[in-house]
């Protein structure tokens, strides 16, 4: 059997974290500029730049009140993370936390989908890329560009896990250049009274003035939320670059705990402001709202340097899919849930072959762009079924809170990085997704990937049958249920809780 060096201790699985495993360690390479721009780049997804303007006609306004509250309850998910991956170092990921806390289904279930949740966001990316690339470079063949990124982001993250973190901190960095002009050439433009060419004024007023904060009614705001959702995906990436963070204990919390001022600066500023310079029924549902700001600015090179922008906004989200998918798949091989290739590393500590196996995947995209009209079809259906499988492992990881509040409390209270509101923020969070998949029935494009996304889970149960089988997973199997059998009769002989009653605080 496979033993990881994620698992707790066997005598008391509330003990201090132990790390005598001759496994191959990921190596700690990731310093605080890395993780804290890898935070703001997960949080800021392709979605701002391109949805924002379907976003903005489908619900006005009120997109701001749309983009705040998911970004307030997905906060607690990060929280929740947090605190999880902060009570044991061993941890690498959420993964390795579902698993140790939910048993191993859980652990295979959550790699594995969010596996597919990057690849199949990957393979959107790659396609994007290579239609932005012809703005620039119009007769060149789109397989060429498409291929050439594939290439480019692999010889990127080979190297180490340093060579990614410098990649995404300049990709990152590059967003919030662009979002920060944006706001201060928007105050600019409202503090100097601009006029349009139809002769609308630029002011706050614009914000209400043009049937109130909730123009499309009820279920316009709701329809919001179908495409908000989408680009808040990757906010989790944090938690699977635990492993690899320098003084984890300090950076962690750091990048999570400015999660809310980055959404209120990035998304609800940063749309306020479009808003106000520009009605939000001026806005196409079709075009970028950032390319008008700049293009109203006088800014004559709008369009290029808007594409420039989602270019590397793109290429972000796949550097960022192709590092988090290897890591998962890393982790996998260890739990004996992936081929054992996958599990080795290289001599600079970069498991090279599972990076290669995510990567061969993304080449689907260069068939895409050859599937012609159907390709935008495919796109709302796929990104639609990847925000799906993102709400999974977001719930995995709130169910994974749950049972460590119940199993291990004095964990909890020995926390220095405590989730705020606790048990009761985790149901209400719960109640939140419930909302978002009623909204995903409101539309039939939404309905339909909301109905095709179950086909994944039932392929990934069909496997996991099979797999649990195999000797090495009874044995995982049996050494969860006597670790939780330990736990409930340690916390029973201590009188800090029933073996059946959450504790709650």
């Amino acid at each position: 059997m496979s033993e990881r060096i994620t698992r707790p201790p066997s005598d008391s699985a509330v003990s201090a974290p132990q790390n005598n495993s001759p496994e191959p360690h990921l190596a700690r390479s990731l310093s605080s500029r890395h993780i804290q721009l890898l935070a703001i780049g997960g949080a800021i997804g392709t979605g701002l730049f391109m949805g924002s303007g379907k976003t903005i006609s489908v619900a006005g306004p009120s997109v701001i009140f749309v983009y705040a509250i998911i970004g307030f309850m997905l906060f607690f998910v990060m929280r929740a993370m947090g605190e999880l991956l902060l009570s044991n170092l061993n941890y690498k990921s959420f993964s390795d936390f579902s698993a140790d806390l939910l048993g191993p289904w859980a652990g295979f279930f959550t790699g594995w989908t969010y596996w597919f949740c990057w690849v199949v966001t990957g393979i959107a990316d790659v396609v994007a890329i290579a239609h932005y690339v012809t703005f620039w470079w119009g007769s060149a063949p789109l397989w060429i560009p498409a291929l050439a990124c594939i290439l480019l982001l692999l010889a990127l993250n080979l190297p180490s896990v340093k060579a990614f973190g410098e990649t995404e901190f300049w990709f990152a960095l590059v967003k919030i250049v662009a979002i920060l002009t944006l706001i201060v050439v928007g105050l600019v433009m409202i503090l100097t009274g601009f006029t349009h060419g139809d002769g609308v004024t630029a002011g706050f007023g614009n914000l209400w003035e043009h049937g109130g904060f909730f123009p499309t009614g009820p279920m316009g705001f709701v329809a919001g939320f179908q495409i908000a959702v989408f680009a808040f995906v990757g906010i989790e990436l944090v938690g699977t670059a635990a492993a690899e963070t320098k003084d984890p204990e300090k950076n962690l919390p750091r990048a999570v705990n400015s999660i809310p001022i980055r959404i209120l600066l990035f998304y609800v500023g940063a749309l306020a402001i479009l808003m106000a310079v520009v009605p939000w029924d001026e806005f196409s549902a079709d075009e970028s709202p950032f390319v008008g700001m700049f293009t109203l600015a006088g800014l004559g090179t709008a369009a290029a340097v808007v594409n420039f922008v989602v270019l590397t906004s793109a290429a972000s989200s796949a550097n960022s899919g192709i590092y988090s998918t290897s890591r998962m798949v890393f982790g996998l091989a260890h739990d004996g849930d992936a081929p054992r290739p996958f599990g080795r590393l290289s001599r600079r500590k970069v498991p090279q072959n599972a990076l290669f196996f995510s990567c061969t995947f993304l080449l689907a995209g260069v068939v895409l762009l050859y599937a012609g009209e159907s390709v935008s079809a495919a796109f709302t259906l796929v990104t639609t079924i990847s925000a799906l499988c993102f709400m999974f492992v977001w719930s995995i990881i709130l169910a994974s809170y749950l049972v460590y509040r119940k199993r291990r409390p004095q964990l909890h209270a020995a926390s220095k990085f405590p989730m705020p509101g606790g048990v009761v923020m985790v149901y209400a969070v719960f109640a939140f997704f419930a909302f978002l998949l009623w909204a995903l029935t409101t539309q039939p494009d939404t309905l339909q990937a909301l109905l095709v996304t179950p086909i994944w889970f039932v392929l990934l149960g069909i496997v996991y049958a099979f797999l649990r089988r195999t000797p090495v997973h009874q044995a995982r199997v049996a050494a969860h249920r006597d670790a939780v059998a330990r736990e409930r009769a340690g916390l029973a002989d201590a009188g800090l809780a029933d073996a059946g009653t959450p504790v709650r605080g």
